[in-house]
């Protein structure tokens, strides 16, 4: 192949695979998911891969490899379904990227350049999973993990340490960074609510004794700040535990920021366990009330998402997380969910059918004896339906 046929040929493959349809799937009444992923390594710009200049590259060899793309922030800019995507390259680095669509379901395309997001004290190692909030003060905030080498630990090259980067803007391409979070443990799932709550900055924790193990820490927490310019968080309270013998029985963490609805503020987070295999990532919905947003009203028993068929395999098997949707003004959400840490999918929704999903399916009884009891109630009342 010609060096002429070759660039022909990445740039029709690329094409093909922005342009391609994504096809709805029927499932189980509460989501669709799509047949395709909407995001892929493969969908980064060309020009961020290869040397396009023949003299310096004759063989157009990928100079920059790009490994996966997934686990996005979301919101509807101008018009357009935006995402704000974890890429990481072929060097384990990840960076944020901005893709966006006209419909939220196919034809994703990045803006031409990664983000580039200032540094703040000691130059991180990795950021990633940034969660996006249009708060009523006026700005967009970003909420990402920020991954530096634990100085304790020189002679482990696996111990990190991890704290909420905090960055805000007004456009998606200049980010103004502030201070990291200051907490008594490490964060890695930080969430800006949306709304202020009794004057203050409220937050989505996870505290957590180590960079991977949760310890002491008990589930989703709940914080009030003073500022989001020198954010402190002094007391903190978990809103949603964990249990044992469940599926956030090792930990688990708010997605994206709540949706309000007439009937409470809607959830979506994620839920971790063991098992032979490693540790299995799935999604769960839970309900809070409008006037107390730490107050749950409603939580569904087990995972609202899994991973299924090709979900299941990438580069951490067995994951699913989310850490974006959008909600339009006609209610249809589009839920963008990443699987084994590789690809980015959506499926979409309705706030209505979300909201009935949450208060009209059973809570977990945390014991066999009652997950049979609700069913058999279930088949109870079938059982008069001809």
């Amino acid at each position: 192949m010609t060096y002429e046929d070759r660039l022909a040929w990445l740039r029709g493959t690329h094409r093909e695979l922005i342009e391609r349809k994504n096809i709805p799937v029927e499932g189980n009444g509460i989501y669709r998911r799509y047949e395709y992923p909407v995001i892929t390594a493969e969908h980064a710009p060309l020009e961020w891969r290869y040397d396009l200049n023949r003299e310096t590259n004759p063989f157009l060899m990928e100079r920059f490899g790009i490994h996966a793309a997934f686990n996005a922030g979301a919101i509807k800019w101008n018009g357009r379904y935006v995402l704000v995507v974890r890429v990481e390259g072929a060097d384990r680095k990840s960076f944020f990227a901005v893709a966006e669509s006209p419909d939220g379901v196919d034809n994703f395309h990045f803006w031409p350049r990664p983000v580039t997001m200032p540094e703040y004290g000691e130059p991180a190692t990795n950021i990633y999973d940034m969660r996006l909030t249009a708060h009523e003060d006026g700005w967009i905030y970003g909420i990402f993990c920020v991954e530096r080498k634990d100085p304790a630990h020189p002679e482990d090259l696996s111990a990190a340490v991890a704290a909420a980067g905090i960055a805000r803007t007004h456009d998606l391409v200049n980010w103004e960074r502030l201070p990291d979070l200051v907490s008594p443990s490490q964060q890695r799932n930080v969430v800006l609510h949306p709304e202020f709550v009794n004057g203050k900055y409220a937050l989505y924790t996870r505290p957590q004794d180590g960079f991977i193990d949760t310890g002491s820490g008990g589930g989703i927490g709940w914080a009030l700040v003073d500022s989001m310019e020198n954010a402190v968080v002094k007391e903190e309270k978990i809103i949603n535990q964990r249990h044992y013998h469940t599926i956030k029985e090792v930990k688990n963490g708010e997605g994206p920021h709540p949706v309000k609805t007439p009937q409470g503020w809607l959830h979506l987070a994620h839920g971790v366990r063991g098992c032979a295999s490693g540790l299995r990532y799935v999604l769960y919905m839970y309900m809070t009330a409008l006037d107390d947003p730490t107050r749950v009203i409603a939580e569904p028993a087990g995972f609202f998402m899994a991973p299924e068929g090709g979900e299941f395999v990438g580069d951490v098997m067995n994951v699913l997380f989310s850490n974006g949707w959008i909600c339009d003004p006609d209610g249809k959400i589009f839920i963008y969910y990443a699987s084994s840490d590789t690809r980015l999918h959506v499926a979409t929704s309705t706030v209505e059918r979300l909201v009935d999903y949450c208060l009209h399916t059973a809570p977990d009884g945390l014991r066999t004896g009652l997950s049979v009891r609700t069913l058999n109630e279930l088949i109870d009342r079938n059982m008069h339906i001809r």
